[in-house]
Formats: C-alpha cells, sequence, structure tokens
C-alpha cells in the first residue's frame, strides 16, 4: 500500500483494516501496520498513543462502515431488512476483518472515545431498529451472521466452491429462520 504523504492518521486506520484481515484481532500490530505504510515503527505513534488507542479509531470507523453497508443493504430489500443486514454483516468482515469482535473489543473498553461509543451506539441502534427493539433478536443475528464470517476466514468452506455472496445469501436465509 505504501504511505506517500498526506493524512497519516487515516493512513494508519486504513491500513489497520488490511492488517485485521489478514491477521485477526489477537495478532494485530501497530508495527504490521507501519510496515504495510512504509513509515517507521514509531510513525504512528505520533497520532496514537498506543495500540488500544489506534484500535479505537479502527472500531470507530468499522461501525461506521458497518452501519452504512447495513443500511445500503436493508435499502436494496426494506421487505426483508434483518436478513439483508445479516448478509451485509458477513461481506462487511470477510472484506475487513472488522466484525463486533474488533467493533466491542473488550480491551478498548477502559479507551475514553466519545466518537467510538457513539459511532457503535448508532450501529446498534440501526440493528435494533431492523428487529422492533427485540434484544433477543438481534443478539441472535448478530451470532448467525458473525458465525458465518468466522467460519469462511477460518477457511471452513474452502472444499466448496461457495461464493461469498452465495454464504451472504445462506447467512440472511438463517436470520430470516430466526423470527
Amino acid at each position: 500500500m505504501g504511505y506517500h504523504h498526506g493524512d497519516l492518521r487515516a493512513a494508519l486506520i486504513r491500513a489497520s483494516f488490511d492488517v485485521l484481515a489478514e491477521t485477526g484481532l489477537e495478532r494485530f500490530s501497530v508495527a504490521a501496520v507501519a510496515r504495510r505504510l512504509g513509515v517507521s515503527s514509531a510513525a504512528p505513534y505520533r497520532h496514537f498513543p498506543d495500540r488500544d488507542h489506534l484500535l479505537s479509531a479502527v472500531s470507530a470507523a468499522a461501525a461506521d462502515d458497518l452501519r452504512a453497508a447495513i443500511v445500503a443493504a436493508v435499502a436494496e430489500d426494506p421487505a426483508d431488512g434483518l436478513a439483508a443486514a445479516a448478509g451485509a454483516y458477513v461481506r462487511y468482515v470477510v472484506r475487513t476483518g472488522a466484525g463486533i469482535q474488533v467493533i466491542f473489543a473488550a480491551e478498548l473498553y477502559a479507551v475514553a472515545d466519545d466518537d467510538r461509543r457513539e459511532r457503535t451506539r448508532a450501529l446498534m441502534t440501526t440493528m435494533l431498529e431492523l428487529t422492533g427493539a427485540d434484544a433477543r433478536l438481534l443478539e441472535a443475528t448478530l451470532a448467525v451472521a458473525h458465525g458465518y464470517a468466522s467460519l469462511i476466514i477460518q477457511g471452513f468452506f474452502s472444499q466448496g466452491a461457495d461464493t461469498l455472496e452465495e454464504i451472504a445469501g445462506r447467512a440472511a436465509q438463517a436470520a430470516r429462520a430466526l423470527r
């Protein structure tokens, strides 16, 4: 990817998505992000005091982006918005590596970041509205969608000829069955 002078903070957040998609949250490192951008390992610390603050910014961006993906999917299928949201979740997580495990990472709870909190609240409000304010249905839908995304990332479907769209469709079908 490489960084060519500009907004390093934004570039660090964007590159973090690539690193997350490749390594997962557990192996995510600021040094790997710096290497991807071709900057010194100290450069990210001019914008983020530590790994958790960078991940907090990534979490905020992921919540925002995921919410936008869900809203767009629901606009295409307003009659079955919750199922559309489940499919959108699968597509987003497989593409970015940043699902609920990043957006709601327990290690970020100690980071004082009102922006992240507002964006995650907006995401959850959108999802909750799709369930008719049914928190258990929201929980089950997220579990199904995240389960499918995790199975794809872990290579469970690698033996078949299933495409991401087919698997996202199965997640949507499973979400429909929850009602």
